[in-house]
């Protein structure tokens, strides 16, 4: 891995910048009637997402830790894994995201593509890597039928 550091700590970080642009950036926040509706379902979408990449690693008997990927015993392609590579990085996402829209905080959608952009090339790349020296060709032909998040 290029950096040993649990994704949650990531995302814990990320939802602590987010924080932080609401309370001392000044700006102007855009108050969209509803917003707090909005976040809660996504909040909602994205614990979904998240506990159904879970249940799936659970199902298939293999690990959830995201240090050590090589220690993989089946390469779970079924399910919510159907649709993204990472469901639990990007239920992690459209948290972050639905954080943003409780605070009103939009210039901290920055702080989201931030983290998208970390995720993508400290933790998805080198779990690639790991996956693909493990289940070889069967990875590779995962990786060009599923995107890695949902949109690319």
């Amino acid at each position: 891995m290029a950096l040993r550091v649990p994704p949650i700590f990531v995302v814990f970080i990320a939802g602590l910048l987010i924080w932080a642009v609401a309370r001392y950036l000044p700006f102007a926040p855009i108050l969209i009637p509803g917003n707090n509706l909005a976040a809660g379902l996504l909040a909602a979408i994205g614990a979904v997402v998240i506990v159904l990449g879970v249940a799936a690693f659970r199902r298939a008997k293999t690990t959830l830790n995201p240090l050590q990927p090589g220690d993989a015993s089946v390469l779970v392609a079924s399910g919510i894994y159907r649709f993204s590579r990472n469901p639990m990085y990007l239920g992690f996402a459209i948290l972050l995201l639905a954080w943003v829209i409780y605070l009103s905080a939009w210039p901290a959608v920055l702080v989201v593509a931030a983290y998208v952009a970390y995720m993508s090339r400290f933790q998805i790349k080198p779990e690639e890597r790991a996956l693909g020296a493990r289940f070889g060709q069967a990875f590779v032909e995962y990786k060009q039928a599923v995107p890695r998040w949902i949109w690319f």
